[in-house]
């Protein structure tokens, strides 16, 4: 399985510090050694980053520990292969273009038998069920919308019809951004935290560092972190419900709704349903 690690902010800010923890996950605190990948928002555009190394020996995930890009929403994968080849095109984030901005999109999970027919616009360039899952969402947000772009709390209602559909093929938690907010959604494992005035110091879990944010940071601003397993030892994080929908924005969760899965409610009946694996949570 993979990991995932997301950042919303109030104004733009470095993820340095969260994304020098996560990192060690690819091969030195956790075994996601098969690509990784991180998204950076500059307004309706995205710098994305990918490597099908893993982000311990990337030189490009060295050059992210060190060199501070400021971003208000940021998405970041790191790759334990379960379909799909160890390959450039199959590491996330995943960009497209939707109603003149980029959307990125990265997944946690595997699901089974998901293979609906897409509309054609949106095709995935690898063959992981991740991005074939994102296009077919693209696909029913262009059927729901349009190409009139809709507001964010609209997104959110469709998203509350659709992710459910694809849940109920096996583990679905993944993060999404348009630059403006970010969209996380769990069926097994996401945390999350703010990080605001009075800010106060954090240890990373996946390495001996800790800043002191109070000496960083000014009262305006304020950071929501999203991760599949908390970063921090000395940090208040708050474990996502199964089949919860979050909207951040502004550093913020803003938004939260519990999606219906038909497949938990089948498997609490009867466990010889159950499709999703140990692996598949841890």
């Amino acid at each position: 399985m993979c990991q995932l690690l997301g950042m919303n902010c109030a104004k733009p800010t470095d993820i340095t510090f969260s994304f020098r923890g996560f990192s060690q996950r690819a091969g030195i605190t956790s075994d996601h050694c098969d690509g990784f990948g991180i998204g950076f928002f500059e307004g309706k555009a995205c710098r994305v980053f990918i490597d099908s190394q893993s982000a311990v020996q990337s030189p490009v995930a060295e050059f992210i520990r060190n060199y501070p890009i400021k971003s208000k929403n940021v998405i970041s994968h790191i790759r334990k292969a379960t379909q799909g080849k160890i390959t450039f095109e199959n590491a996330h984030p995943f960009v497209r273009e939707l109603w003149g901005r980029h959307w990125i999109f990265a997944h946690n999970g595997h699901l089974h038998g998901f293979t609906p027919k897409l509309a054609g616009r949106f095709l995935p360039v690898g063959n992981t069920d991740s991005e074939y899952a994102f296009c077919y969402i693209l696909d029913r947000l262009v059927e729901r919308f349009g190409y009139a772009e809709p507001a964010i709390q609209d997104v959110f209602d469709a998203l509350e019809d659709i992710v459910p559909e694809i849940a109920e093929h096996g583990t679905f938690n993944f993060c999404m951004s348009n630059g403006q907010a970010l969209f996380s959604y769990a069926v097994t494992k996401l945390h999350w935290t703010v990080r605001e005035y009075p800010f106060r110091p954090a240890r990373l879990i996946d390495l001996d560092l800790e800043i002191d944010f109070s000496q960083h940071t000014t009262p305006e601003d304020r950071v929501a972190v999203i991760a599949t397993e908390p970063l921090t030892n000395n940090e208040m994080w708050t474990a996502f419900e199964p089949g919860e929908l979050r909207l951040f924005e502004h550093g913020r969760p803003i938004r939260t709704a519990q999606t219906f899965i038909q497949r938990l409610v089948d498997e609490a009946i009867d466990p010889s349903l159950r499709r999703i694996t140990q692996a598949d949570i841890y």
